[in-house]
């Protein structure tokens, strides 16, 4: 069974809304290049990092090698 994590940081929180947004609007996800733009961020690696650690927590899935692909699970 997938479950949202209890703790997760503002950040985190902000990409999830960020992603379950542009799946709302768009059909899927952003790239991790418009995540950053999106929240104002410099690196496209810290988006990456922070995905990352959201899929190893079971926050999203990501069905492809490319986050666009992603489903959130909570």
């Amino acid at each position: 069974m997938n479950r949202r994590p209890q703790h997760l940081t503002a950040r985190e929180e902000e990409i999830l809304r960020a992603i379950r947004h542009s799946i709302r609007d768009r059909g899927e996800a952003l790239s991790v290049r418009e995540l950053a733009r999106e929240l104002g961020l410099r690196s496209p690696a810290s988006v990456a990092y922070h995905l990352a650690n959201l899929e190893e927590r079971g926050a999203l899935i990501r069905d492809g090698r490319s986050w666009q692909s992603c489903r959130l699970t909570g």
